[in-house]
């Protein structure tokens, strides 16, 4: 059981993380990858990746309290996968962390917190594409009352599926 910051973080309900790693693993897009969460709460969505096969995961966290529960989460999960596997915890926003080089990344999730505005969202976004490999997926998780995330340029939609009041929308690199 991973450990959830007391406020501050809205953790991916059971039902929907089911869902979404159902439809990961049927799609054969986490055996081997490299796996970037941004604003990763807990860390729960890149260390389940990891537990379910990803070679290494990338979590990002600003929040101090909420960088310092990843990490604890993050040294139980690399214990307990049985296999060599790359965790780090990077205690950045999103966009300083994009800003420099990164990746290539095969999954990306982005599960912001509901007042990031569309604005900055789809500035971390465009900060994203260059470190994409060229098959990658990138989930981005919203509340259902939020716009379809406006995509920069070198993403495209491919789905969206609405679980009650949350929506996963999924995007994959042009070209």
């Amino acid at each position: 059981m991973l450990d959830v910051a007391d406020s501050g973080t809205r953790p991916t309900s059971d039902r929907v993380r089911e869902s979404l790693f159902g439809a990961l693993e049927s799609a054969d897009a986490l055996r081997g990858a490299a796996v970037l969460d941004l604003y990763a709460g807990s860390g729960a969505l890149g260390l389940e990746a990891v537990s379910r096969g990803a070679a290494s995961a990338d979590l990002v966290e600003k929040s101090p309290q909420a960088a310092a529960i990843v990490q604890r989460n993050a040294a139980k999960v690399g214990k307990s996968v049985g296999r060599d596997v790359a965790i780090t915890v990077h205690r950045n926003a999103v966009a300083t962390f994009l800003g420099g080089p990164r990746g290539p990344y095969d999954l990306v999730f982005l599960d912001p917190p509901y007042e990031l505005s569309e604005a900055d969202l789809t500035h971390a976004l465009s900060l994203l594409v260059p470190s994409l490999s060229a098959e990658a997926t990138v989930v981005v998780e919203r509340a259902a009352r939020a716009p379809q995330p406006l995509l920069p340029p070198g993403l495209r939609h491919e789905r969206s599926k609405r679980y009650g009041d949350t929506v996963l929308w999924w995007a994959t690199p042009v070209g």
